[in-house]
């Protein structure tokens, strides 16, 4: 397999694994719409909620990505989380008109999703 097939090889990977990681996200997210009114969630219970959705979709995205590249596993799963971030972002930017968080949340939303694929890929 020549350097060009690899290297759209792993690009598709991760555009796989980044869809299957919006996808659990979506998921998660009906699910926490639905508890939120069925139970009247307090606003900070969904912030928690929200946190802990970008942590498993980076930790599934970090571990299914270790177990695709087979080397390196902790840093392809912190580029999957980065990935997932920006994307995150650029969907915020888009739909939002600007990034709507302060900027210690942007760092630490930024922190955990790299985190989180990090333990992912080390875990697979």
């Amino acid at each position: 397999m020549g350097k060009g097939m690899m290297k759209q090889t792993w690009v598709l990977s991760i555009l796989k694994l980044l869809l299957f990681m919006y996808i659990i996200t979506g998921i998660l997210l009906v699910i926490l719409a639905g508890m939120l009114c069925k139970l009247q969630l307090s606003e900070s219970v969904v912030a928690v909620g929200i946190v802990l959705i970008y942590v498993i979709s980076g930790f599934l995205g970090g571990f299914l990505g270790g177990k695709i590249m087979k080397t390196r596993k902790f840093l392809w799963g912190m580029v999957l989380g980065g990935c997932y971030f920006v994307i995150l972002v650029i969907g915020s930017i888009l739909f939002t008109h600007g990034i709507n968080m302060e900027i210690g949340r942007f760092f630490t939303t930024l922190i955990l999703c790299i985190a989180s694929g990090m333990i992912g890929g080390m875990a697979s």
